[in-house]
Formats: C-alpha cells, sequence, structure tokens
C-alpha cells in the first residue's frame, strides 16, 4: 500500500512538472553584431543582456522564455548596417553604432561633437540615456527608424596609436589618421587627413599605408591587434563616448508579450550599466597589455592637449545648427548633456554650450 501510494505521489509530481514545462512558451529570437564577443559591447551583449532576459521573465513568473540564436562578428552584416539590420529585421536585437548613422541618429551622437568632456563612461552613459528617456523628442528618433531603443553604449577615453612618434599637436599635419564618422571632427584644427572605418578596418588600413594611425581606445584596439602596426600610443584623453546601443526592431517588439517587452527593456538597462564597469576597469590593463607586447606609450603634454582643444572650431555649434534646422532638438540635447556633466562633478576642458545662442 506504502509503495502504491508513493508511486502515485510520484506520478503526480512528474505530472504537475510536466504541466508547468509545458506551460512555458517558447519565444525565438536572434540577436546579432557586426563586431565579434571580444569587443565589449558585443560581450556584454551576449553575456548579460542575453540570459538576463529568461532570467527576469523566471523571477517574474513568466510563463515566456526566449530561445537565442546568435548571429555574432558580422557574420549577417557588417559595421555600416548595423541600423538597416536591426530596422528591417534582419535580426530581431542587436547592436547598433550610431557613430556611423550620424543622418539617421544624429542626436544620439552627441558626445562626438562635445571631446575632452570627461572620461568617465559610466557618467557618460548615464547622462545621455537620461536625456532619451526624459524627452520624447529624442526617443521617436529611435522609433522613426523601426527601432527600440535598448542600452547604451560607449568606449573608453580616444587616445592617438600610430606608426610615427608624436610629441605636439604639430606633428599631426598632413598625416593620415583612420577617424571613423563623426570622430573625423576631432582633427579639424589639427592638419591631419580624416580617413574614415571602424575597428574592424584599422589594422589593414594602416599596415597598407591607406592611413598611418587612429583616433580610438584601449579596449577595443587590443583585441584587434592594431598596436601591432600602430606601437606609438599618444595619451591624449579624448573622453569617453557614447558611441551606439543595442536595439531591437520595432515590429517584433510590438508582437511581444507585455512581460517579455518588459524583461528585454529592463535587461538593456542591465547591459548599459555592466558594460560600463567592464570597459572602466579593462582599460588600463588593456594600456599595460599593448605596453608589454611593444607598444610605446606616452602622454601629449598638457600644454600641447590645449592647444588642440582651443584649436577645434565650435563643432557643437555647427552640429546644433545643422540639426535644429531639421527640426531636431539638437540645442537642447547638447546643453542638456554638458549642465548633467557639471552636475555629476565633471569639468568639461571646454564647455560646448556656452558658444549656442538662446
Amino acid at each position: 500500500m506504502k509503495s502504491y501510494k508513493a508511486l502515485l505521489a510520484a506520478t503526480a509530481l512528474a505530472s504537475s512538472w510536466a504541466t508547468a514545462a509545458w506551460a512555458v512558451e517558447t519565444i525565438n529570437l536572434t540577436i546579432a553584431s557586426s563586431h565579434p564577443q571580444t569587443i565589449h559591447w558585443v560581450g556584454v551583449m551576449d553575456r548579460v543582456f542575453k540570459p538576463a532576459v529568461n532570467r527576469i521573465l523566471e523571477e517574474k513568473g513568466s510563463d515566456y522564455r526566449i530561445a537565442w540564436t546568435e548571429a555574432y562578428g558580422g557574420s549577417l552584416y557588417k559595421y555600416r548596417e548595423t541600423l538597416s539590420a536591426v530596422a528591417e529585421n534582419l535580426t530581431d536585437i542587436g547592436w547598433i553604432g550610431t557613430l556611423w548613422e550620424s543622418s539617421a541618429l544624429p542626436l544620439q551622437n552627441v558626445t562626438y561633437f562635445a571631446p575632452f568632456a570627461t572620461d568617465d563612461l559610466g557618467t557618460v552613459l548615464s547622462v545621455v540615456d537620461s536625456i532619451q528617456e526624459e524627452y520624447p523628442e529624442i526617443t521617436a528618433t529611435w522609433e522613426k527608424n523601426n527601432v527600440v531603443f535598448l542600452g547604451g553604449a560607449g568606449t573608453d577615453s580616444y587616445h592617438l596609436l600610430t606608426n610615427f612618434p608624436i610629441n605636439t599637436v604639430e606633428d599631426l599635419k598632413g598625416r593620415k589618421i583612420s577617424a571613423p564618422g563623426v570622430s573625423a571632427t576631432w582633427l579639424e584644427g589639427t592638419g591631419a587627413i580624416p580617413v574614415d572605418g571602424g575597428l574592424t578596418t584599422y589594422y589593414t588600413d594602416i599596415q597598407t599605408g591607406v592611413s598611418e594611425g587612429t583616433l580610438s581606445f584601449a579596449t577595443g584596439i587590443l583585441p584587434t591587434k592594431v598596436h601591432e602596426v600602430a606601437p606609438y600610443i599618444t595619451k591624449v584623453n579624448i573622453g569617453a563616448m557614447y558611441l551606439g546601443a543595442v536595439g531591437m526592431n520595432k515590429d517584433r517588439f510590438d508582437s511581444m508579450p507585455e512581460d517579455v517587452q518588459k524583461a528585454i527593456v529592463e535587461a538593456g538597462k542591465l547591459y548599459r550599466d555592466a558594460l560600463a564597469k567592464e570597459i572602466t576597469e579593462n582599460s588600463e590593463a588593456a594600456m599595460a597589455q599593448m605596453e608589454k607586447e611593444g607598444a610605446k606609450i606616452s602622454t601629449l603634454p598638457e600644454a600641447e592637449r590645449k592647444k588642440w582643444v582651443d584649436g577645434l572650431p565650435d563643432i557643437a555649434a555647427k552640429w546644433v545648427e545643422t540639426n535644429e534646422a531639421a527640426g531636431l532638438p539638437a540645442k537642447l540635447v547638447m546643453k542638456e548633456y554638458m549642465a548633467r556633466l557639471k552636475a555629476a562633478g565633471k569639468e568639461p576642458a571646454r564647455d560646448w554650450s556656452a558658444g549656442l545662442k538662446d
């Protein structure tokens, strides 16, 4: 009798497990990027964002789980197609490089038109995301491109990596420097010649003479080995930058159950914070490793850095004027960015909102 009751209990338990398992509905989603997982903003997307979605769904008692298909490292699209790939649902969720989308997502490039502001990536990401979340007209720029913004991504501070030594700003005159997208504006006034490109092209571009160096950041350069062909690293501290975000195709997002939508949005914030922490912790270590591998590291003298900062034209005012003419609140974004950095205790080398007319 005892064994019979035990059998009934075991059968009932197995049945309840089966019912619970049966109640969970699987949703298939593709997550992709143009860059490999060795680049932090992709690695964190895979290691933090992706598992966080299912963990949150489980914690909230949701009946849904995500089955992920990963397509990293440019297997679906290249770095120039990160926005269109998500917008056109080539992937459901993807890392989007706003850096290369100065026409489609100009407001998200505010940090690139306010260089030499701060090297604190955590502050940069939280400030820009807070502006986006507070003003619907900025969120609308994502939605206009059929994308739902999930969480910001950025870089540690930009420096110079070249195949020739640099001691003064004058040393850049006539030199070809890879400066992707809007970062080319930082070379205005230096006499350098900007060459377009990205982390995935720098090594070959420098090796073949297309350029003689790049403006980039340690955590991106170390895994791509660019320091092998551009061994002179000159610390300039142009600042941490907001270069992209994780986004989801809006049609797919809208088709998701509400609890899945909430989990995806929450995971996006976790992604942003984890990325800032990881990059901050790894930046100096990346510099040290490159030096160990033969890179020659120096710091641009403060007087020369000031000369560079002061010699830049008012790129912020030009950016504001262009985007305001297109009906976008660029003045608001720039002013808010500068004001919120200062409120966070940061001291930009130049106040890029000072030249903006009310």
